[in-house]
Order: C-alpha cells, then sequence, then structure tokens
C-alpha cells in the first residue's frame, strides 16, 4: 500500500468516528430538495431562502459571512460581521422591495459565478477534482434558476 492509501483509510476512520452522521454533509444526499419544492412550505420567506441559497448541499455554494457581508456591500447594504444565519436574516430585512431583492439575488448570482469558475478551473487542472466539484456546479446552476421563482411568489 502506498501513502495516499494510508491517507485515506485514516482520513475514512477519523471521520466515522467523528462525523458518524451523514445527513450533516449530507454524503447520502438526505438534504436534496424535491424539484418541486414550494418556497411557500416555509413558516417565513427568510427561512426558505436561507434553506435554498445558504445550504451548500442544496446550493452547491457555501456563504461565509465575509460572502453574505460582500453580497450585501455590493446589493447596496452596509453590514457589520454577525453569526451566518444572522447576517442572511439582515440582508434579508434589508431586501423588502422588490429591486432590492433583485439587487441582492444579482450579488448572489454574480458571487456564484465565481465560485463556480473557480471549481471549474480546480476541475481543469486537476482532473479527478470533477467528481466533487461536478454536482456543485450543477446545483449552484440549478440555484440561480430559482432566482425568479423567488421574485415572483415574494413580490408579484
Amino acid at each position: 500500500m502506498n501513502d495516499i492509501d494510508d491517507f485515506r483509510k485514516e482520513f475514512e476512520a477519523l471521520t466515522g468516528k467523528n462525523f458518524n452522521v451523514k445527513p450533516a454533509f449530507c454524503s447520502d444526499e438526505s438534504c436534496e430538495t424535491e424539484e418541486g419544492d414550494d418556497l411557500k412550505d416555509y413558516p417565513s420567506y427568510t427561512e426558505a431562502l436561507y434553506a435554498k441559497l445558504a445550504s451548500p448541499c442544496v446550493s452547491g455554494i457555501y456563504l461565509s459571512r465575509w460572502d453574505i457581508k460582500n453580497i450585501a456591500r455590493a446589493a447596496g447594504e452596509s453590514m457589520a460581521i454577525h453569526p451566518r444565519k444572522r447576517m442572511f436574516e439582515l440582508l434579508m430585512k434589508f431586501a423588502t422591495t422588490k429591486e432590492d431583492m433583485q439587487n441582492v439575488l444579482d450579488a448572489l448570482r454574480e458571487h456564484m459565478k465565481e465560485k463556480i469558475a473557480i471549481y471549474e478551473e480546480l476541475m481543469t487542472h486537476f482532473p479527478a477534482s470533477a467528481e466533487v466539484f461536478k454536482p456543485k456546479i450543477e446545483k449552484a446552476q440549478k440555484t440561480m434558476k430559482l432566482f425568479p421563482q423567488i421574485i415572483k411568489e415574494y413580490f408579484e
């Protein structure tokens, strides 16, 4: 056996011991949503959007606190650093008009496109990584297709 196989076994053992809950990482796609999920099924639109946009196993893209801060800035809002969910809630409080929400979604789309470009570059330089990044790209593209529905459901 070579060093990479030893490392892989050690990592799998560590992962199994410390993170034995598969849904936390969505490795079994248990957090996948159904194609026809309705955003109105959530108690509030903020919770619905948080579940759809801020969950990397659904959207394909992780939004850090700094990402949310930069998205807010691009949409025209200044925001301090708070816990991630709180920052997302503050962003949604800013996006109470159709125009503001469109600005937020446009900024989020640009952020997602930047992440997709990084994933594609990694896949180009490291072809074996495609099995990791291709599903993330597909989820991100699917999420961006949801943006017009968000505007329609909440502002029309």
